[in-house]
């Protein structure tokens, strides 16, 4: 590789997703003298139509330039499957991408965070953090913020699908209740409606390179974004680190095949920075850069003969995520349900488009995500259901914890299988959702190759891996069944969306039908085969749900930690890692508000030590 001239910065951010484009945003806003260089893998997303309209998310998830997707090792524990985890490769990262989902952390996941020796990092510290950051449009509830920039609303449209789903809910589940506010740091396991980063006043998605980057272009040409630019290691002068080397993403993403000789012809640019460093790669990204760089385990290093700076063997260990499923149902023709704008023809879509485009309303203002709850057990059937395989994981993660839910469970208004030919235009759907908060199977993320950026990650998800987990996601899914079957705009099961029930099953999907269960209609009665079957399906189709952490993860150094609680890398001086990668433990949540937390600390972090006093 040959290397071109070089530029000076005070801070580099290697990385420009979430949490980076927050940080980046606020210290350039705080002191405009100071020199930042962003660089991003992936393109710009400035105004462009498919990130900044809320309901294209979904078409997004398709193959294109805006993401990356891992993929993991072959598992046993998926019935041999190779888990794929998509992930934002933008400007605004996963904020660009995302569902949009408003969904917080319990306070207790962030006082676990501090128990690992994590001062500053407790719910006290972090909760004003997450409300600095956002306009809640809703109402003005005083455990909300309502000056900061990512704006929360109910969407562009009431659909009749909450509604239903609520009064069913209330009826049905005598033992929880409807919350007014499901997103306060509160009260858990009752059922409610579920915000969106959406602005009411707009429509528009409420990302961060919007609202914390561009609206900077004009008044900053100190903060400086390069786009398609693929960072590769991290430069140091002794265990300083100095600056970084990157190369052009746009015309090198696609050379992932080229060998050693190939490689060296590639053009390396490098920028430096007088200040600091800051990793901003996300799970999979900041661990590469590190290993590239020399930091992680000494082992592992030698064998890619990559020289080892520092002997850190946590670097690309605890990786989680959360366990998602989708379970499909056919809806009733008068449905709002999101089906012609995920998978309409142009036709079809442009009259929700030009109601957007005149009033920022209607559907294409949405997510389709609508209703929820973190669920939680409380009767002693649910806690026999869960068995004998989920009570070591209810003593040690949840019992102490009574903000812990073990999964979140709501409806997408809308078809989101993977078999095309399940889906037939014209017609409504409704999906079950559900994923587990706290899975207790941990994966792996590092490189493969000491140089070469695109050689793809040796990665091992660890979905289902332990039992545990299994038995929480059958839970969910007859929970989530038994609500659905009773809304009124039921009208049936896909049954490639379920499980393949031994014959005569009585709890064998029904197929298309004329209308829901009664309220006082008896639960399902699944038998053990039922029950395998059941595990079967999950093994076959439980997939991620974008939320993954923790492979940098901020604890002690003995503790297989890779950053301390100023985000320092252990053993270099002037190097840090920022985004959700350094979470020590999950969080029983959508992981954006949480990368959003973080890089809220992080700017004010770093503003103590470059001594800006106002963030």
């Amino acid at each position: 590789m040959s290397a071109s001239a070089t530029d000076t910065f005070d801070l580099i951010f290697a990385g420009g997703g979430t949490t980076a484009c927050i940080c980046a945003g606020r210290l350039a806003a705080a002191d405009p003298s100071l020199r930042i260089l962003l660089l991003e893998a992936g393109p710009h997303t400035r105004n462009l139509q498919t990130h900044i309209q809320p309901a294209r998310y979904f078409r997004n998830l398709a193959v294109n330039e805006t993401l990356t997707y891992q993929i993991g090792n072959p598992s046993k524990a998926l019935n041999g499957r190779a888990p794929i985890v998509p992930t934002g490769r933008c400007v605004g990262g996963g904020s660009a991408v995302n569902f949009q989902m408003y969904t917080r952390a319990s306070p207790s996941d962030y006082d676990d965070w501090e128990k690992f020796g994590n001062p500053g990092w407790s719910s006290k510290d972090l909760i004003p953090l997450a409300n600095k950051a956002e306009n809640y449009q809703v109402n003005d509830s005083p455990k909300h913020g309502h000056s900061g920039p990512l704006k929360i609303s109910v969407g562009g449209l009431p659909t009749n699908i909450d509604a239903d789903y609520l009064k069913v809910a209330s009826a049905y589940d005598k033992d929880r209740s409807l919350l007014d506010d499901v997103a306060d740091f509160g009260e858990i396991n009752g059922y409610g409606k579920w915000h969106k980063y959406i602005d009411k006043d707009t429509g528009k998605r409420s990302d961060v390179a919007h609202h914390y980057i561009y609206n900077q272009d004009s008044t900053n040409e100190n903060l400086v974004v390069k786009d398609r630019c693929r960072v590769v290691r991290v430069i140091f002068e002794g265990n300083r680190a100095v600056g970084v080397e990157y190369v052009d993403d746009a015309s090198n993403r696609n050379n992932a095949d080229k060998d050693q000789k190939d490689q060296k012809d590639i053009q390396i640019s490098r920028a430096m920075a007088e200040k600091c460093v800051i990793v901003s790669g996300g799970a999979f990204g900041s661990p590469a850069i590190l290993e590239r760089s020399g930091i992680g385990s000494k082992n592992f290093l030698q064998k890619l003969d990559v020289p080892v700076l520092v002997d850190l063997p946590g670097v690309g260990e605890n990786y989680q995520d959360h366990n998602l499923v989708f379970t499909g149902f056919y809806a009733h023709e008068k449905a709002h349900t999101m089906d012609d704008i995920f998978r309409g023809t142009d036709d079809v879509v442009k009259p929700h488009l030009d109601q957007w485009l005149q009033s920022g309303t209607g559907l294409m203002a949405h997510n389709g995500i609508d209703v929820g709850i973190k669920l939680r057990p409380i009767a002693q059937k649910e806690f026999a259901e869960l068995g004998e395989e989920f009570k070591k994981t209810w003593e040690g993660v949840y019992a102490n914890a009574p903000d812990k839910p073990v999964a979140w469970t709501g409806v997408i208004n809308a078809y989101a299988g993977v078999d095309d030919n399940d889906y037939k235009a014209g017609k409504r759907y409704i999906s079950g959702a559900y994923y587990l908060c706290y899975p207790v199977s941990i994966g792996h993320v590092h490189i493969r190759d000491g140089q070469n950026p695109y050689m793809p990650l040796e990665f091992e998800a660890g979905f289902l891996d332990e039992p545990a987990d299994l038995a929480s996601l059958r839970w969910s899914y007859k929970h989530s069944r038994e609500l659905v079957r009773r809304m009124a705009h039921y009208r049936g099961e896909i049954p490639s969306g379920h499980p393949k029930f031994p014959e005569g099953s009585a709890a064998a999907a029904r197929g298309e039908c004329d209308g829901p269960e009664p309220i006082e209609a008896e639960d399902i009665v699944y038998t053990e085969e039922d029950d395998r079957a059941i595990d079967d399906f999950h093994r076959d189709v439980v997939n991620t749900t974008w939320h993954s952490l923790g492979t940098c993860a901020m604890k002690p150094r003995e503790q297989n930690g890779v950053v301390d609680s100023s985000l320092n890398v252990y053993g270099v001086q002037n190097l840090k890692v920022a985004d959700m990668s350094i979470a020590p433990s999950n969080v029983g949540a959508n992981t954006y508000n949480t990368a959003i937390v973080i890089g809220e600390r992080a700017a004010l972090i770093l503003a103590g030590e470059l001594g800006i006093k106002s963030v």
